[in-house]
């Protein structure tokens, strides 16, 4: 595991930079960028356990598409599952239901394991569950397998826009 210094973080393979890390980037705002091996998709939970990290300090990024037609993202713990009547209601719809895994690449830039709320080909309201505010620091996809970042839920907020509800099960 290699994990990147705080701020403008200096790299070497740039080639591997990430559209949420240039954005994070270009913003100045602190993180740590977690660069570890990992060939396929881990589970969340097995992306903290191998982190070290508190599962619960370590979230999700789910993208949804409403009855309405429009498309929402929601993080939520990596061991927490969303409630999508919860997640509905956050935000103003009748209902939301999860998007097809075939369906995540084009309509974000990202493959399912590696989905960032930071650098999507299209911004879409975002709402964070509401136990984020309990950290300093949270993580979340950096927008590749193997990649995290670890930053403030109030930067993360500052960058794109949060809203902080209960929407677990």
């Amino acid at each position: 595991m290699r994990c990147e210094g705080t701020g403008m973080a200096k790299r070497k393979d740039t080639d591997r930079k990430t559209n949420a890390l240039r954005e994070i980037e270009a913003a100045g705002i602190e993180h740590n960028a977690i660069t570890f091996e990992c060939p396929e998709a881990l589970s969340g939970v097995d992306v903290a356990a191998k982190l070290g990290q508190d599962p619960d300090r370590v979230f999700k990024t789910l993208v949804t598409q409403a009855k309405s037609g429009e498309h929402y993202v929601f993080m939520v713990p990596v061991a927490c599952e969303l409630d999508l009547k919860k997640a509905a209601a956050a935000v103003s719809e009748k209902s939301v239901s999860m998007i097809k895994a075939r369906d995540l690449l084009p309509l974000t830039g990202y493959v399912h394991g590696g989905c960032s709320p930071v650098g999507m080909k299209t911004p879409f309201r975002t709402t964070i569950d509401e136990t984020a505010l309990l950290y300093d620091t949270i993580m979340f996809s950096g927008g590749r397998i193997g990649c995290q970042v670890e930053m403030s839920p109030n930067d993360l907020d500052g960058l794109i826009g949060l809203s902080f509800a209960d929407i677990t099960a």
